[in-house]
């Protein structure tokens, strides 16, 4: 089981808006701290804000920042919000066309049991769980402190 790049970035972003909750980050500064793709980070951004777990200011001096604090912000809702509800797999898509061996097959249903396990665990932190020692983050990403 493997979570999608943009999974990934969504997290990358809100661990770096932690880091900087004494501004307004940009889109640019986060892609050069992690050395990634600006493009993929306004999609996930976009989200982010849709979602309402990032707040965006245009104009000169704008950015971005957290809509609410870190320790409210469960890592299971991000990942299930970034990964979106597509099934899990085809015959679990409802697709009349299904899967020959749907009628016998267990294997959505363990699939299911796996995912939940694995949201459960994710909803059991947030975003402050993950930036414990922002120290340790910020000097990974030479970022200076405030």
């Amino acid at each position: 089981m493997r979570l999608t790049t943009f999974s990934d970035y969504t997290l990358r972003v809100l661990m770096y808006l932690t880091l900087r909750r004494d501004r307004l980050a940009t889109i640019q500064e986060i892609a050069l701290a992690y050395d990634i793709s600006e493009s993929h980070l306004m999609k996930v951004v976009h989200q982010l804000a849709r979602t309402g777990v990032v707040e965006t200011v245009r104009g000169k001096g704008g950015g971005l920042r957290l809509a609410m604090e870190p320790s409210q912000i469960r890592l299971g809702r991000v990942v299930r919000q970034a990964e979106g509800d597509g099934p899990i797999v085809e015959c679990l898509s409802g697709d009349p066309s299904r899967c020959r061996i749907e009628p016998v097959c267990r294997l959505p249903g363990v699939l299911l049991r796996a995912f939940d396990a694995l949201y459960a665990e994710l909803d059991r932190y947030t975003l402050a769980d993950l930036v414990a020692e922002p120290g340790d983050f910020k000097r990974v990403l030479m970022l200076k402190s405030a």
